[in-house]
């Protein structure tokens, strides 16, 4: 059993595609998904290589015009849905990882609690 704290590149290209890494990496699963340049991880990891595949539609017969709009048709919904289910996905890898999918939220909590305290503060109620 190993006891590395961060993934081989094997191990890296195998968590990227959906595996789960062992349990003496979950801090560094944590910071993958909850820490700072998570979303933009999560998004460079879905949105980029599907161009490679969408730019097969470039090959298309027909108008200049066909192709890009045939790749727009795909992509931009793809953006969307990607980015809107982004906590999903936090929530589900963490889940894999079998640890706390409330980790996703953490950010998030600590924010609303400063911004509560400091409402109170200014309100006379802390």
């Amino acid at each position: 059993m190993s006891n590395r704290t961060k993934p081989t590149p094997a191990q890296r290209i195998r968590y990227i595609c959906g595996g789960t890494l062992p349990p003496s990496m979950a801090q560094w699963v944590i910071d993958d998904l909850t820490g700072p340049g998570s979303a933009r991880r999560y998004l460079l990891r879905i949105l980029v290589p599907v161009i490679a595949p969408l730019c097969l539609f470039l090959l298309i017969p027909g108008p200049s015009w066909i192709g890009p709009a045939m790749m727009a048709l795909l992509y931009l919904p793809l953006i969307y849905f990607t980015a809107a289910l982004m906590h999903v996905y936090r929530r589900h890898r963490l889940t894999a990882h079998g640890l706390d999918a409330t980790l996703a939220d953490a950010r998030n909590r600590a924010r609303s609690a400063a911004e509560r305290a400091a409402y109170e503060r200014r309100h006379g109620r802390g």
